[in-house]
């Protein structure tokens, strides 16, 4: 998935392109820095919020992952235990048949 690229500056601040234009008033620059404080703020918590979105999901994969794990591992034992009670049943035959009481 891919993260929109953040700009420094919000799209509606318009660079001037004068020399005299650059000169702002204190209250013009005071509003200028508060924009900018603004919009990095609100990019901050627009960050914050895909964060934590990401490790919720990051921890769900990680518990599905366990669960598929020990699902995988009950399995693999499971499928021992059969191949095992097979040999025993097939060893008990070729020794006596009078042992043959598994039929698997």
């Amino acid at each position: 998935r891919a993260c929109p690229v953040p700009r420094m500056f919000p799209q509606n601040s318009a660079i001037p392109s004068t020399p005299q234009s650059l000169k702002l008033t204190y209250p013009e620059t005071l509003d200028r820095i508060k924009e900018e404080f603004q919009f990095l703020q609100n990019q901050y918590h627009s960050l914050k919020l895909e964060c934590e979105k990401l490790a919720t999901e990051k921890t769900e994969i990680q518990r599905h992952y366990v669960m598929y794990y020990e699902m995988s591992y009950g399995l693999n034992i499971e499928m021992h235990k059969q191949v095992s009670l097979g040999g025993l049943g097939a060893l008990a035959t070729s020794l006596s048949p009078q042992f043959a009481i598994w039929d698997l």
